[in-house]
């Protein structure tokens, strides 16, 4: 294990700053509430903390529309606050990663408030501009990723300017080598202040085709907003996946952008501490050659399904690891401030504790660098939000109107908003059973409604004494992979594939010479496992139902519903 990198060795653990601690008292998170919950984190055992933009922004998409590179939002703090927090980090082992927001800027920033001013303004090139089509309308039929023409008219100056996601988020022109190194700059400033790398927002819309060619999709936005909407088939959702490429395959995926990985890449290795970077992405093309472009490339396709299955599972691993470059490093993640809380996505309303059990012990034994979301420590879940002014997700609200522009009925559009927003899954850290959860002092009104299911134990103060309770269970998982050998570093092997309700792998590190065989029950039935391996029986490290210390034979291996076991192999007879 000794010839990891640090990054291979860690459990990352993502923070959304508006919503983590309120040290202030005003309803946002912020650096002082942040540093403040350092001591739980280094108890919960995280080793890096991903922070979603801190920067200045005026929110038109919750700080991924950055304003200035180098500063802090006043809502959140200082520069100073940040760097007591970094420090606070830091001191307690803990690395720390910015989002850094690549393909645009907000609309406010400097340099696009000089862009637009007019067309021979120096920084006008920065930007993505064109001449109106012959009808005056955009130049092409390219839709934003948020809903309507990824074109907007600028009146003064009398062209398009172009925006993959909102039209306040203006697309960088990375073909200006002036843009790259004015980033570039932004970049250094942070990591000579120390920070340990970045995870990179949405790499795959960095370059459009220079073409600017009309896509063809014969799918319309609506019915991509209809079909999401609906509870799909992972096939289903694979196959509008492959529509929604289609649809924007000239805005997305180019191949220049792998040159700029490498550029970045490059500055980062100039730097000690093995500076790292993480793309939001799934392609693993992102890794290089395995030592020459991003460090981390998420596996988004294992979250892409209503149920986590060992079938599912197995297919997902056996595709993703086969695609790695040498050197590679995997990077699995089931949750994020985009997406369905574990809890909520994957359960099936009856046994929604057990398999969010399962699925973290999936995530923390499966080979590569787990990264984990605010909250799922406790058993988060998606708030449903019932009424239109309590969306706070510009995406969302843009979605209902677009979608109310259609035709469809304001009930009907805001059920879409309730289930497609951000916003559900980006409600605040529930700390206690007290007003607000404790997030903020109570009568404060929060950014965005509490979670009231903080009062049903779903809070860290209520669990962090439970030796049984959601908190606990991921402390328990988290200190056994970072006192084990085969679960930090092991390869994975598949075995017993023919089963259908457990899934089993092991995990071997060649360096210790530990192996260790994981069995997770994904069935609400008990179920017998049968191993036909050297080895007759197991130790157990861990056990959802009490076992451990104990022996397990493996020729007949009983399994609750939905246990978890992870065991030790041994050699000769028990």
């Amino acid at each position: 294990m000794a010839h990891l990198r640090w990054w291979q060795r860690a459990t990352f653990y993502q923070i959304y700053p508006r919503s983590f601690a309120d040290g202030n008292g005003d309803g946002i998170g912020d650096f002082v509430g942040m540093l403040a919950k350092l001591d739980y984190l280094q108890s919960l055992g995280v080793d890096a903390l991903w922070l979603s933009p801190h920067f200045p922004s005026p929110n038109a998409d919750m700080g991924y529309d950055v304003s200035d590179y180098t500063g802090v939002a006043p809502e959140y703090g200082t520069l100073d606050d940040f760097r007591r927090f970094l420090d606070g980090a830091h001191a307690r082992g803990m690395r720390v990663l910015l989002d850094l927001v690549l393909n645009h800027t907000s609309e406010q920033h400097p340099w696009f408030v000089e862009s637009r001013s007019s067309r021979d303004n120096p920084k006008r090139d920065w930007y993505v501009w064109r001449d109106p089509a012959p009808d005056g309308g955009p130049p092409n039929n390219w839709n934003s990723a948020f809903g309507g023409s990824a074109w907007e008219f600028d009146p003064p100056t009398g062209q398009y300017y172009y925006h993959f996601f909102f039209k306040q988020q203006p697309d960088l022109n990375w073909r200006n080598p002036e843009v790259k190194q004015a980033m570039w700059q932004a970049v250094r400033f942070w990591l000579d202040m120390g920070v340990d790398g970045f995870r990179l927002d949405a790499i795959g819309t960095i370059f459009e085709d220079p073409a600017y060619p009309n896509h063809t999709s014969k799918l319309s936005q609506i019915e991509m907003l209809r079909a999401w909407r609906e509870n799909r088939s992972p096939e289903e959702q694979q196959a509008l996946m492959a529509e929604f490429m289609d649809m924007f395959k000239h805005q997305f995926g180019r191949p220049e952008v792998h040159d700029l990985m490498k550029e970045l890449r490059a500055l980062l290795d100039e730097y000690p501490g093995d500076r790292v970077l993480i793309g939001e992405d799934d392609d693993v093309a992102y890794y290089g050659n395995g030592d020459d472009e991003l460090h981390l490339v998420f596996n988004f396709p294992l979250m892409r399904t209503n149920r986590l299955t060992p079938a599912w599972v197995r297919a997902n691993q056996a595709e993703r690891l086969s695609k790695l470059p040498p050197g590679a490093w995997p990077c699995n993640t089931l949750g994020n401030h985009d997406s369905t809380r574990l809890w909520s996505a994957f359960g099936d309303g009856q046994h929604d504790a057990e398999i969010a059990r399962v699925n973290a012990a999936l995530l923390l034994t499966l080979r590569g660098t787990p990264v984990l979301y605010n909250g799922e420590e406790i058993g988060m879940t998606d708030l449903l939000l019932e009424r239109f002014d309590q969306l706070r997700d510009n995406q969302a609200i843009n979605l209902y109107h677009f979608a109310v522009g259609e035709g469809i009925s304001p009930d009907e559009a805001m059920r879409m908003a309730a289930r497609m927003t951000r916003d559900r899954c980006r409600t605040p850290m529930q700390w206690a059973n007290a007003p607000n959860a404790g997030f903020s002092p109570p009568g404060v009104q929060t950014w965005l409604p509490v979670n009231p299911n903080y009062a049903q134990g779903v809070n860290v103060a209520d669990q962090d004494g439970d030796p049984n309770s959601m908190l606990n269970f991921y402390r328990r998982l988290l200190a056994l992979r970072k006192r084990t050998p085969a679960l930090m570093a092991g390869d994975y092997v598949p075995v017993n594939e023919e089963a259908q309700d457990y899934l089993a792998f092991l995990r071997r590190d060649e360096d210790s010479g530990q192996i260790c065989l994981v069995v997770l029950n994904m069935s609400a039935q008990f179920r017998e496992a049968r191993f036909t391996l050297p080895w007759p029986s197991a130790r157990c490290l861990f056990s959802s139902h009490g076992h451990e210390g104990e022996t397990a034979h493996l020729s007949a291996l009983r399994l609750a519903p939905f246990e978890i076991f992870i065991g030790e192999l041994t050699h000769g007879r028990a």
